[in-house]
C-alpha cells in the first residue's frame, strides 16, 4: 500500500475555497448562464511556512486523520494558551481575532482571511472585537494523537 503523506495539503485549500467562498459567481454581463455559473477558484495560500514564518514540520507517520472544527470565540475572549502538534489551516469567517504567540508574534485576522497555524509552538488567540469570531480550522493529523495541546496558566 503506497501512503502519500502530502495528499492532505492538497485537499485543505479546496475545504477551505468550497466552505468559505461558495462554487460560482457571476463574472461578465456577456457571458453565457452557464459560464456565469462556473467553478471559480482562488488560491488563498499556498505555502510550506506559518504565519510566523517558521518551516512546517513533515507528517509524521501514522493513520491519517482529518478533523475539522467551527470555532465560536464572543467578542471579549481569550483562548486559553495552547499549541498543536498538528499542521493546520483555517479562515476566519466572521469578526475579528489577534493572535499572540510565546514568541512575541502577533497576527491580527479579519473576516475572510486565512491562516496556517504555528505548529509545536505556544499561542493564543484573543477576539478583541465587537461580535463573534467565527473560525472553520482544518487539521491534518494522525489517528489518535491530540490535535491540541492545552497548557496551563502560571
Amino acid at each position: 500500500m503506497v501512503k502519500n503523506k502530502n495528499c492532505c495539503l492538497y485537499l485543505i485549500p479546496l475545504y477551505l475555497l468550497l466552505l468559505s467562498y461558495g462554487c460560482s459567481e457571476k463574472t461578465s454581463d456577456n457571458m453565457s448562464s452557464q459560464d456565469q455559473n462556473s467553478l471559480q477558484v482562488q488560491e488563498l495560500v499556498k505555502t510550506t511556512k506559518s504565519w510566523d514564518g517558521i518551516l512546517l514540520p513533515e507528517y509524521p507517520e501514522g493513520q491519517s486523520e482529518i478533523t475539522i472544527l467551527k470555532i465560536s470565540i464572543p467578542a471579549g475572549n481569550r483562548l486559553e494558551t495552547h499549541s498543536h502538534p498538528v499542521i493546520n489551516a483555517g479562515v476566519l469567517t466572521k469578526g475579528e481575532l489577534t493572535v499572540y504567540t510565546e514568541n512575541g508574534d502577533t497576527l491580527i485576522l479579519n473576516a475572510g482571511d486565512p491562516i496556517v497555524e504555528v505548529v509545536n509552538t505556544l499561542h493564543y488567540g484573543v477576539n478583541e472585537g465587537d461580535e463573534t469570531a467565527e473560525i472553520i480550522v482544518f487539521y491534518s493529523g494522525i489517528e489518535d494523537k491530540p490535535i491540541t495541546v492545552i497548557y496551563p496558566e502560571k
